[in-house]
């Protein structure tokens, strides 16, 4: 599928248009998001064989990269969507994909729970069988797109089988399902991130992804590789625009009793500089782990870990920075840099963590289990 011409006629006529109001009203990127299902790109990564665009992750990538050039929501939408998409891929969920391929279905993930929060190896939801019938129960702490989406990959313990983990698709329209306030947060506000509650929540046991026991693996291999370099994806964009904004801000401003642009001050340039060179840093990684992913090679799986870690806290330092190097004018909403700098706070506290990532990259070069008894 060729991506590239519908998604930058709707980041230009659609998201960068929408992207101040999203943020200023907390309102879900609809317009945006029904767009870009009706041109396909919600089903760029579903098989061709079940009518999608069979395209993979550095595409993915490079979408969820765009639309966080642009709206830091709408990217934190698709790339959850996208996530949940790789488990419905690798359970092999044809309806689904079938229906998400027709531009009739938003999915998301809901792992993360109020009980073990950024932990979300560690369900406590519940998950009892009667016949074919399974009761679910859980309190989810975060689920983007919670009011909008179509359906959630929930987590939760195993019915029987031994494992920490067991994965299901579940309809929102389910009935034992409730979704909290709506959000008003710091940054990302447009993306519905709310708590949803399930409780004596029934679905069928057709409703399974994988088999009892093994959603941690299932998590593992086929999610986490996905939610992690689409995260540092929608880092990198974020940087890639917050350092345009500010070169434009330093060769358009003026010191009038000097008659000298902002540009032409050394302290400024300097600023500008470390931005552009840790926007790169980070881009370089992130085309690295993703070309190491495609070849197989040995060191693809400590790069995945290390990408999103090292998007994080460079997105925050390049938001940083502008803050800086733009002064006061920065702290205007209309000049668009505030609303990067909220934004780029969020990603360090999404599961798995900055700091839990940093550990996991600790222990694999050590040669020691990412998880253990003791972790988190």
């Amino acid at each position: 599928m060729t991506y590239q011409n519908p998604l930058e006629r709707i980041v230009k006529e659609i998201v960068v248009p929408s992207a101040g109001t999203v943020d200023r009203t907390a309102t879900f990127p609809r317009e945006a998001v029904d767009a870009l299902a009706g041109a396909g790109l919600l089903a760029l990564t579903v098989p061709s064989r079940h009518g999608g665009g069979g395209a993979g992750l550095p595409a993915a990538a490079d979408v969820v990269r765009q639309l966080s050039t642009a709206c830091g929501s709408t990217a934190m939408v698709v790339m959850m969507h996208y996530s949940a998409v790789a488990a419905l891929v690798a359970a092999d969920r044809a309806d689904v994909l079938r229906e998400i391929a027709a531009g009739r279905h938003l999915t998301t993930l809901a792992f993360s729970e109020t009980g073990s929060r950024s932990h979300f190896w560690a369900p406590l939801g519940t998950a009892t069988g009667d016949g074919d019938k399974i009761r679910l129960d859980a309190r989810k702490s975060w689920v983007t797109s919670a009011s909008h989406a179509d359906s959630y990959i929930w987590s939760s313990r195993p019915l029987a089988a031994p494992g920490p983990m067991t994965l299901w698709l579940v309809p929102t329209d389910t009935p034992g399902l409730s979704v909290g306030p709506e959000f008003d947060g710091l940054g990302l506000r447009g993306n519905d991130s709310r708590p949803v509650t399930g409780t004596d929540l029934t679905v069928s046991r057709t409703a399974l992804l994988g088999t009892d026991g093994a959603g941690l693996d299932l998590a593992l291999s086929a999610v986490l590789p996905w939610f992690l370099l689409l995260n540092a994806a929608a880092s990198s964009g974020l940087m890639q625009a917050v350092t345009g904004e500010t070169a434009e801000h330093l060769t358009r401003t003026h010191l009038r009793h000097l008659d000298r642009s902002l540009a032409q001050q050394p302290e400024s340039r300097a600023l500008l500089a470390r931005m552009r060179i840790e926007t790169d840093r980070t881009t370089a990684l992130l085309d690295r782990t993703l070309a190491a992913l495609e070849e197989g090679r040995d060191d693809a799986q400590l790069l995945v870990l290390e990408v999103k870690a090292a998007a994080d806290s460079g997105a925050a330092e390049v938001a940083d920075l502008a803050m800086t190097a733009c002064g006061g004018a920065a702290f205007r909403r209309e000049l668009g840099i505030e609303r990067r700098f909220r934004d780029s706070r969020a990603a360090r506290v999404m599961a798995p963590t900055t700091s839990a990532l940093l550990d996991f990259v600790g222990r694999a070069l050590c040669g020691l289990p990412l998880l253990d008894g003791t972790a988190g």
